[in-house]
Formats: C-alpha cells, sequence, structure tokens
C-alpha cells in the first residue's frame, strides 16, 4: 500500500510595509553648508517591490541628484548651502513582499567547484576580493570558515552552517564595537551587531574564495507578546549573500538571526561592505560635534496589493522620489 503524498504547503501571502527612516544630526557650531550621499530608497529585487513614497529634508537643499552607482543601487546626491545647526533627513517607503521558495542548498556545486569557477564570473569576480572593511588574506578568517566547509561539501550547506555557528557563537552586543571595529576584532571579542556579524560571514566566505557581498535593509521586529509595538522599534539591518552557482545564483543568509530573508526582511542595497552602502555621508563645511538620531519604524500595511496599472505607477514613481520640506509632490 503506497504512503500518501502529503499536500504542499500553500504559498505564503505577499504582506505590504511602509517604512519610515529618520536621520536627524544636531551640531554644536552652525554648518556653512553640507553635501550629502544617500543610500535610502529601496534597489529592485526578486520578490519585493518597493518605492518611495517621499523624502523630507530640513533643510531644503540646492540642489538634489539621482543617479545609479556602479552596483545598480539607486543613489541621491544632496547637496545644502543654507546655514544650520540641525539637519533632518526622512524617507517613506512603501514596500511589498512575496515571499519565494527556499533553494535548495544541499544541491549546490561542492564549494570546491564554485571557488574555481568563480574568478572567471565577470558579475560575482569583485567580491571574491579584499575591500575597505575587509582586507584580504585572512589567515584567522580561513581558519574560523574551514570549519563549515570539509572536502565536497555544497557551497550553500556549508554557508549555512556558517551563518548557524556565528549565530550561535556571538553575541548580539550593541555596547562591543563601533562601526569603524576590525573584523579580526570582532572574530576575537565574539561580539557584535548585525554589521559585525555579516562582514565576518563574508570575510570568510572570500578567505576561502567564495564570493560575497553585503546587504543592507530593514528588519521587521515584534514587540514581546501583550505589550505595544514602539514607534522606531524597527531595526536598519545587514546581512550576507553568498553567491552558490550559475543555478542557485545569489543566496540570502542572515547571521545575526541564523536565517535565510524572509517576509521580515527589507533590501536596500548591495555592496562589497558598509562603506558602499552607508545609508547617509557626506562633508560638512563648520558644524564642530553632533549628536546623531537615527529612528526607523516598519510598520505592516491591511492594503490590498497593487493593481497592476498602480504597479506601473510605483514604477514610475521612482524617477521624482526627493523632496523638499514643505513642498508639493
Amino acid at each position: 500500500m503506497s504512503t500518501p503524498v502529503p499536500p504542499e504547503a500553500p504559498p505564503l501571502a505577499p504582506v505590504r510595509y511602509r517604512c519610515r527612516h529618520t536621520t536627524r544630526y544636531s551640531y554644536t557650531v552652525q554648518v556653512v553648508s553640507s553635501q550629502l550621499v544617500a543610500h535610502l530608497a529601496p534597489r529592485d529585487v526578486p520578490g519585493q517591490e518597493a518605492r518611495v513614497v517621499e523624502t523630507l529634508i530640513d533643510p531644503a537643499p540646492a540642489v538634489v541628484a539621482a543617479r545609479r552607482d556602479w552596483l545598480d543601487n539607486p543613489v541621491s546626491y544632496v547637496a545644502i548651502d543654507t546655514p544650520h545647526l540641525d539637519l533632518s533627513v526622512t524617507v517613506e517607503l512603501d514596500v511589498i513582499l512575496t515571499p519565494r521558495p527556499a533553494p535548495d542548498l544541499d544541491t549546490t556545486p561542492a564549494w570546491e567547484e564554485i571557488a574555481v569557477i568563480a574568478p572567471t564570473q565577470l558579475a560575482v569576480a569583485e567580491f571574491l576580493e579584499s575591500s575597505p572593511r575587509l582586507p584580504l588574506p585572512s589567515p584567522e578568517l580561513s581558519t574560523f570558515a574551514e570549519d563549515s566547509f570539509p572536502a565536497g561539501r555544497p557551497v550553500g550547506a556549508g554557508a549555512r552552517d556558517l551563518m548557524s555557528r556565528i549565530h550561535a557563537d556571538f553575541s548580539f552586543d550593541a555596547t562591543a564595537t563601533s562601526v569603524t571595529t576590525p573584523v579580526r576584532e570582532v572574530l576575537a571579542l565574539k561580539r557584535g551587531v548585525c554589521q559585525d556579524f555579516a562582514h565576518l560571514m563574508i570575510g570568510a566566505l572570500r578567505a576561502l574564495g567564495l564570493p560575497a557581498r553585503y546587504v543592507s535593509g530593514y528588519l521587521r521586529t515584534l514587540p514581546p507578546p501583550g505589550q505595544r509595538r514602539l514607534q522606531g522599534a524597527d531595526a536598519s539591518h545587514a546581512w550576507a549573500q553568498v553567491w552558490c552557482g550559475p543555478a542557485a545564483g545569489w543566496v540570502d543568509m542572515d547571521p545575526t538571526n541564523d536565517t535565510l530573508i524572509d517576509r521580515n526582511h527589507i533590501t536596500l542595497a548591495y555592496g562589497r561592505d558598509y562603506d558602499d552602502v552607508c545609508p547617509l555621508r557626506g562633508v560638512i563645511l563648520g558644524g564642530d560635534a553632533h549628536a546623531l538620531y537615527v529612528s526607523v519604524d516598519v510598520e505592516e500595511q491591511d492594503d490590498e496589493p497593487l493593481t497592476e496599472p498602480q504597479r506601473q505607477a510605483q514604477s514610475q514613481g521612482q524617477q521624482g522620489q526627493w523632496q523638499t520640506q514643505g513642498s508639493v509632490g
């Protein structure tokens, strides 16, 4: 008697989010002018439809220019020539995430095969090399990675094991590191934040000759049971992608949470490391010391999914993503 095949689980429904990211600088001395580069608009990725609803900048900029960087991330340049003691940039996004089937990591090619063919693949070769935050070669990172990659192991399975080891062996500690902490110190401390764990995983993979890149984005978080969700309680987030060969392509892995990305991960930009995709950076004239405030809020929406005409309008709307504080449309 044959065993009945269980029915496949129904696909998860798309989920819609409204995201709001606010950055405020307060200076002790007046700033005469600011020039900023922002990676705050979402890129097009499979399973994600997103647009900038509005961006508010105060003081109002004199110049705004949108472009794509060499990795096809949307980037905006902003110049402000109004003297100011405070600067505020707020970006609001509308995002629809459609869950995709998880890749079968156990059927990906052996990691040694990937290490051989990757340098010949123009689209991924750049993510094998040193980058500003991840210098190579690194014997420490190679040694750390080797336990996850015995001979012949599928590259996806090895990367998944590496992700799980980082999650199990390292503690999340927002006080242990800063944005400039080298990855070798993170490896020694066994503490850090999502940026550190993403860098650690990427550096370990590259140390074995496996392409890996940095992903910036947002993570939807949930309050403890019975407690009210706080505005600004969601997080800017970072995770890693590993290239698993021409068939599987890039696979997103979040070592901070020991998971492949799901309906809680919103993608902004890809880079070699954090330096390529810093949300907001720039040069100012004046200012002296400053205080920084960052708030991220990711809220699930109950709206119906977009119709096809709305999707087309959404795509066209990306061209006009920046507005000045107080301006109309």
